[in-house]
């Protein structure tokens, strides 16, 4: 990939998202350097405009950006990098430098925290309760969360009917990773179908 670094006097943009949520969590600028940097470590480094110099994100904190894919812009002078956080990405403590109210794609951090369940299991972990009664009794769940989504959309409030779905969507994503499937499986098919 080559990067026009002479179109913004030797700087470019560079826009960091998360690579589970999809969340943007910060804009930056990177010199040729800092680029470099960033590629021989896998942990994103900037150039600093205001202490003139490189800083690696998370240097002080701890809350490095673990590059997981690198995407250059169609004029090759702005970068789109999707990372792991180790941390709360913005100096406040917020996950996200843009003071967003919550995260709009928190159903793909609650398949990475199932995931999560999946590779680390605990007593204590509802996940693992019900993974242990068998694949049958997960989609029995499922089944049940959609009937009482039903009846909450027909008969109930609101703020019911927003509790079941969340739970009818909650036990899909356990369903799907029984199965060996992501959202992303079911993203790309209704994507196709489209």
């Amino acid at each position: 990939m080559t990067i026009d670094f002479n179109k913004g006097d030797g700087l470019v943009p560079v826009v960091i998202q998360d690579d589970q949520t999809l969340e943007v969590l910060m804009l930056g600028y990177m010199n040729e350097e800092a680029w470099n940097k960033t590629q021989a470590e896998n942990k994103v480094t900037f150039y600093s405009r205001s202490k003139n110099r490189l800083w690696t994100k998370g240097e002080e904190s701890g809350n490095f950006l673990e590059v997981v894919s690198s995407h250059i812009d169609c004029d090759n002078d702005t970068l789109l990098i999707k990372v792991h956080p180790a941390g709360p990405t913005c100096h406040t403590g917020s996950r996200s430098c843009f003071n967003t109210e919550y995260n709009q794609n928190f159903l793909l951090k609650l398949e990475a925290i199932v995931q999560s369940r999946f590779d680390f299991p605990t007593e204590e972990s509802y996940v693992n309760r019900l993974r242990s009664k068998g694949i049958n009794k997960i989609a029995q769940k499922v089944g049940e969360e959609a009937v009482e989504t039903v009846i909450a959309a027909l008969n109930e409030t609101e703020h019911d009917f927003i509790n079941e779905s969340s739970d009818l969507l909650f036990h899909l994503i356990v369903l799907l990773r029984e199965k060996g499937l992501s959202l992303k499986d079911i993203a790309k098919n209704l994507e196709g179908r489209h």
